[in-house]
């Protein structure tokens, strides 16, 4: 038996609701940028089922998009985090709001 459209949908609405709840009670910079990043597979196996479900390539290449962001995402993130880390040695987003001034 195949899983349908709606299970793909059901498990990715899952993900993306266990990454938002993430980002919006971690306090640790490295546990939020993972949930991010939950969020966004989350969203490209929308993609991907969608794409299965109509037979069209569409939305693999907006995959391939998200994934291109998401590298970018990493790169950038996890430079600041390191920069962070490397200024305050701790990546508690509490303290990042001591950079205002």
């Amino acid at each position: 038996m195949e899983p349908n459209l709606a299970s793909y949908l059901a498990l990715s609405g899952i993900l993306f609701t266990i990454g938002a709840v993430g980002v919006i009670y971690k306090r640790n910079a490295l546990g939020m940028f993972m949930c991010i990043e939950l969020m966004l597979n989350s969203v490209n196996l929308t993609f991907i089922a969608f794409a299965r479900y109509y037979g069209d390539t569409t939305g693999q290449l907006f995959v391939f998009m998200v994934m291109a962001v998401a590298a970018c995402e990493a790169a950038v993130g996890l430079g600041i985090i390191i920069a962070f880390f490397r200024n305050k040695v701790t990546i508690d987003v509490d303290e990042a709001s001591l950079l205002k001034n």
